[in-house]
């Protein structure tokens, strides 16, 4: 048995993964952001043991057995977070979120301070990733900033308290902005440029290795043997490594809180300018890129809320009722935490254009579903537009629960979705996967297979007539719009 624990961004969920790669059990326990200020997204690490905590609680109650028979852990989680730590371990102040804005003036700073980030890293420098964080923290909060003994990503949070160790994976790390990619080390330069050294970085490993054993007070509150704890990935690395994308020209689109769509490949391929990310694979001498919307099923949670719907399932069937052989007259701009592929701009905002007197909340739903396929749309351009052939696209995630939003997001990219097992459970069932590498002989192609199909969905005809002259208007109000952002 393998335990997979990825610390998400809306809950953490685990799962337990036996010898044969079949799921046994699987726990979740919900978290919250704080926005205490425009373009602000933070949440407070102790926050995220708790929810590890009560996630655990709930397994060893439904699985006792299970949790006694784990040979090791594998972890996940949301990238890029800034997680500080002070000489004393204790946390200095919330954690600052991959989908916070407010370090925009910094990243221009930064790669004025250093000319070559871009080289370095593979990529443009965002308000997303960790050292621009840093450099805000830096001009800010300066006090705080003194305090700062060690930068951890959110769930090498947990592996500290878990292990006591200060460690990180290479797919994880990549997301900083203070490793250099192409030889999966940290970069001096970078890290100079952010005012740090590498006493304040933890130790660097490939996702397949382990990085400590899990401490005995923590094994036996969880009902666990004090098992090793594997290196692991970042999310979308190990939700790759979950689906079997490890391999050139493989790729998935992720339909959680953001949306990524994502492409291994076996050679560093960076294109920084198109807004596409290159980072570290969590398998050995692997890379992959990625475009990454902000916002994606968080869209359909807020269009839910604001609607009134008790649930998402309930207004998709709303929406299911709907005449998809015509376009629908309004359009969503799903630029809620702002965006970055392709236009790397934190101050875009979310815009219904459109309205009348007879929308109602499926027309705004359905408006939100396609939105959000615009996005992804554009994230393949880029994509397309730095040389990247895709030949295959998997789906995970929540938002993979929807037959329609999968034949939406077919028809928008013009390309048939592959939804395989597994595919809803994501990073957690790859970080287990990695688990399973780390304390075997077995090698990734043995163990990061890809899963089951269970379904195919093909593009549909009458949405294909009309989605390109859609996805084009979405653009040019994007366009016309962003000046007033």
């Amino acid at each position: 048995m393998y335990l997979g624990i990825d610390l998400g961004t809306s809950c953490v969920k685990i799962i337990i993964l036996d010898d044969n790669d079949q799921l046994v059990a699987q726990a979740s326990s919900p978290l919250e952001v704080s926005r205490p200020k425009s373009l602000w997204s933070e949440q407070d690490p102790a926050d995220w043991w708790h929810a590890t905590n009560m996630a655990m609680k709930t397994l060893g109650q439904s699985n006792p057995a299970g949790l006694k028979a784990i040979k090791a852990i594998g972890l996940s989680g949301q990238m890029h977070g800034a997680t500080l730590l002070d000489a004393n371990n204790t946390i200095i102040r919330p954690a600052i979120l991959w989908n916070d804005g407010r370090s925009e003036d910094q990243c221009k700073a930064l790669e004025a301070s250093e000319p070559n980030s871009r080289k370095i890293t593979g990529n443009i420098a965002m308000p997303g990733f960790t050292a621009p964080k840093l450099v805000w923290l830096k001009e800010h909060e300066p006090d705080n900033f003194a305090k700062v003994a060690k930068v951890l990503l959110p769930k090498d949070y947990l592996r500290f308290l878990m292990t006591g160790d200060y460690a990180s994976d290479m797919s994880d790390s990549a997301g900083t902005l203070w490793l250099d990619v192409e030889k999966r080390q940290w970069s001096q330069d970078m890290l100079q440029a952010s005012g740090l050294t590498e006493a304040h970085m933890p130790a660097l490993f490939e996702g397949t290795q382990v990085t400590g054993n899990l401490n005995s007070d923590i094994a036996e509150q969880w009902g666990m043997q004090a098992v090793p704890v594997i290196a692991g990935g970042g999310d979308n690395a190990a939700g790759a490594a979950g689906i079997g994308v490890i391999n050139p020209k493989e790729a998935f689109l992720s339909l959680g809180t953001s949306g990524v769509y994502f492409v291994a490949n076996e050679s560093y391929q960076p294109n920084p300018d198109s807004a596409v990310h290159t980072f570290c694979h969590c398998i050995e001498n692997t890379w992959h890129q990625m475009s990454v919307i902000l916002s994606a099923a968080s869209c359909l949670t807020w269009i839910t809320q604001l609607t009134g719907f008790e649930d998402e399932q309930s207004l998709l069937n709303e929406i299911e009722k709907l005449d998809f052989s015509i376009p629908s007259s309004v359009t969503f701009l799903p630029y809620l935490s702002g965006e970055r592929t392709p236009h790397n701009n934190p101050n875009a905002q979310g815009v219904f254009f459109g309205l009348g007197h007879n929308t109602d909340a499926a027309v705004l739903g359905r408006a939100v579903l396609e939105g959000i396929a615009f996005a992804f749309a554009d994230g393949q351009e880029a994509l397309m537009a730095a040389g990247t052939q895709i030949d295959t696209v998997s789906v995970i995630g929540g938002g993979s629960r929807s037959k329609l939003w999968g034949k939406i997001l077919a028809s928008v990219l013009n390309k048939p979705l592959t939804y395989r097992k597994g595919g809803e459970v994501g990073p957690a069932f790859g970080a287990a996967r990695l688990a399973k590498l780390g304390v075997s002989e077995l090698s990734a192609s043995e163990v990061c297979v890809a899963g089951e199909i269970n379904e195919v969905i093909e593009p549909d005809q009458s949405m294909l007539a009309y989605y390109p002259d859609q996805h084009a208007k979405y653009q040019q109000l994007y366009q016309s719009l962003k000046t007033h952002f």
